[in-house]
């Protein structure tokens, strides 16, 4: 993928900063930690993807410009949606960036690229991304990527939020007119978004021609299919089976691409906080899920590190990944 080139670095000090930037649809994480790996700073802001928020240079000035002021800053790691895929929101990226943190080392990447990086800690593996979105990266033993999916709700995205949220709204109007079984979905539904029961294709149809960011709006049905399957709801499960299907599709198409099989895999996105959701996944997938190293953001971090030269050893892993965990819980953040 496309990243600005290296700058030179400043001399290292114990004193040295980096930052890291985890941009997304529905919510944006920036980080800070010093050279031994120790987290030192965790915030949560907006969303910051140029595809679907009309005001995301401000967001992504807001929460990164305290970051940008930090004495001894010594490099920068963005991570942000759609980087890399469009050709005029990667050049917007970079200038904001540029504007933000001026002559300090830069490197821009995809932020399921950065994902990958600290799931595996910058080793070969396949990461399926489920969020608002969905896609899967690999690396290969030569440290090449490969991609698959990520085409927005309009052409694909099958197994994210979006698109388990819209099939929601299709299992609950499908039970609502008798097409189909009863369904918990109904009222789990009708309770989350506040509408009466009364009328509820009245009801159901006014909240969606309302909507002002429908993508997001739609994808945070998504929980409730995850935890109706969970209480064995046989709609939800339908549901959940079907992007579990999709998702391990992703999976399958770039192992035939790499020519190899049984590699190891990992998971990102909010989606897969779902047991029932990960259950599934690994039942197709036929063999259980390596547990992610870092989260996004710890990506994000290892990428900064990289990009100066700094030694980025098991050591400096286990210290981020605690220390990240630790602020994580501070402000209520899964950091996923």
């Amino acid at each position: 993928m496309p990243r600005l080139a290296p700058s030179s670095a400043p001399p290292a000090t114990d004193t040295a900063v980096i930052v890291g930037i985890d941009g997304g649809g529905s919510k944006t994480l920036v980080a800070s930690a010093d050279r031994t790996g120790q987290a030192l700073r965790l915030q949560r802001g907006r969303g910051t993807s140029p595809l679907e928020s009309p005001g995301w240079r401000e967001a992504l000035a807001e929460q990164a410009r305290p970051f940008a002021r930090a004495s001894g800053l010594a490099g920068v790691a963005a991570a942000l949606p759609a980087y890399g895929e469009v050709d005029a929101a990667s050049a917007a990226q970079r200038q904001a960036i540029g504007e933000l943190f001026g002559r300090v080392p830069q490197r821009l990447l995809n932020d399921v690229d950065a994902a990958h990086l600290g799931a595996f800690a910058g080793q070969a593996g396949i990461l399926i991304l489920a969020g608002t979105g969905s896609m899967a990266w690999a690396r290969d033993a030569t440290g090449a990527s490969h991609r698959t999916g990520g085409w927005g709700d309009v052409i694909g995205d099958e197994g994210s939020g979006y698109w388990i949220g819209t099939r929601v709204l299709g299992a609950i109007s499908k039970a609502i007119d008798g097409r189909a079984a009863p369904t918990g979905l109904v009222d789990a539904v009708f309770v989350r978004l506040g509408l009466p029961s009364d009328d509820r294709m009245n009801q159901l149809l006014g909240w969606a021609s309302g909507l002002d960011a429908p993508r997001m709006q739609i994808a945070k049905l998504a929980p409730l299919a995850l935890e109706c399957a969970e209480a064995g709801d046989p709609a939800a499960n339908a549901i959940v089976d079907a992007a579990a299907d999709e998702l391990c599709l992703h999976i399958g198409t770039l192992e035939r691409q790499l020519a190899a099989s049984k590699l190891a895999w990992s998971f990102a996105g909010g989606l897969f906080a779902s047991p029932a959701l990960r259950r599934a996944v690994t039942a197709r997938v036929g063999r259980p899920a390596a547990p992610p190293r870092l989260p996004p953001v710890g990506g994000a971090l290892l990428a900064a590190a990289q990009h100066l030269g700094w030694p980025t050893d098991e050591e400096w892993i286990e210290r981020l990944a605690a220390s990240l965990r630790q602020l994580a819980e501070d402000i209520g953040e899964t950091a996923d």
